[in-house]
């Protein structure tokens, strides 16, 4: 499992931290207000590294897993966390020899990969059936769910549990049916997000306008080099994996596939009219569906919603991107404690994907589910 440093044990993340005294130089310190001094110590670090030279993918996705304040308290960090990401920004602009970000350009197959599927889903006007939209709705499930919110979310960028080697694959398989590249590129993008999240360097800030964090910024992905040096340095235990790079150069067969196999089912059901059917819901429409409800956490989940914690970013909880995307809506949580498999952390946050986790870990398929809030790795005690 992907650890980091930098980020919180399961006991200092305990809410009952509030009600311990721990001994600090000559006298007694609230345990509150020395986990408060050892996260701004641990944030002066984050800085540093991120100034003088990124933090290493080990580090780049696992957040602090901050305390949570109230009143006067939660006003003074967040101006603090202001003042802390002002100052990064004026240190990367006169350090010399940082160097600037690489310089993406248009990245045609990209574009028209997308621009491809929005245009197919038009004909979904003219193919309408109750059998598609069941269709539609079972693969939207599988490959948005399973595929990318479980598999390449929780399992492959955060570790947040482990299961085997097999399981991995078959997950990267299903996410990359979800369209939105392999897991690879997909994992890369995301902890270099956690790691600059809202600052410069993120690759889809609502800073740079909410139609950029949403889907314009896929069109600038890196090419060639830079996105091989791009994705060792944010995933190089992926880079490594040879199923998942198999996986990857298969994503458009992969498509083509799953196209092919579901126009033989909709013939078998009622001839070419339900084949088409089949292709244009459950491959154009189902994609399109998909992509926007993953895009929103990126776009919506950074403007609109509310707070359970402080945070460096502007992370937000957010009811009905949640709702689309099975329990990813729920974000400003997730921010506050990237590795934990759970996503909502009130009992009116439902988290669907975490309720699936919570199966394969009763199946046997999943293990060392990592749950700050129970203080449990695994199911066991610590």
């Amino acid at each position: 499992m992907l650890s980091s440093p930098l980020s919180g044990s399961a006991d200092d993340a305990d809410p009952r931290r509030n009600e311990v005294v721990s001994h600090c130089g000559d006298r007694l310190l609230p345990r509150r207000l020395q986990s408060i001094m050892e996260a701004g110590e641990r944030i002066r670090k984050l800085s540093h590294m991120s100034s003088a030279a990124e933090p290493s993918p080990v580090t780049a996705f696992e957040s602090l897993a901050p305390v949570k304040l109230t009143g006067k308290q939660a006003a003074k960090k967040k101006s603090l966390l202001r003042q802390e990401r002002r100052r990064n920004e004026r240190r990367r602009e006169n350090e010399p020899n940082s160097g600037p970000e690489p310089q993406a350009t248009m990245n045609w197959p990209v574009v028209l990969w997308l621009g491809a599927l929005h245009v197919g889903a038009i004909a979904a006007i003219w193919t309408f059936t109750w059998q598609a939209i069941i269709l539609t709705v079972a693969l939207h499930w599988l490959t948005g769910c399973v595929g990318i919110t479980l598999g390449f979310h929780r399992l492959l960028t955060h570790g947040s549990f482990q299961t085997s080697k097999p399981v991995r694959w078959i997950l990267g398989v299903i996410g990359g049916l979800a369209g939105e590249g392999s897991a690879i590129d997909w994992v890369a993008n995301h902890r270099k997000h956690h790691a600059l999240s809202d600052q410069p360097g993120d690759p889809h800030s609502p800073h740079d306008g909410p139609w950029w964090s949403h889907m314009f910024w896929l069109a600038y992905t890196l090419q060639g080099e830079e996105r091989e040096r791009h994705v060792r340095r944010w995933a190089p235990d992926l880079v490594k994996d040879k199923g998942l790079n198999w996986i990857a150069a298969m994503f458009l067969p992969s498509h083509f596939i799953l196209g092919l196999i579901l126009m033989g089912a909709g013939y078998a059901l009622g001839g070419w009219p339900m084949a088409a059917s089949f292709v244009v819901y459950g491959i154009f429409v189902r994609l399109v569906l998909v992509l926007h409800a993953t895009w929103l956490v990126n776009s919506a989940s950074h403007m609109w919603g509310y707070k359970n914690y402080e945070t460096s970013d502007d992370s937000r909880n957010n009811w009905f991107v949640a709702l689309v995307t099975y329990g990813e809506g729920w974000h400003n949580n997730h921010h506050a404690y990237p590795r934990m498999a759970p996503h909502g952390h009130k009992w009116w946050e439902f988290d669907l994907t975490y309720n699936i986790i919570r199966l394969m870990k009763v199946t046997g398929l999943a293990w060392n589910v990592v749950d700050y809030k129970q203080k449990t790795l695994g199911g066991e005690q610590r």
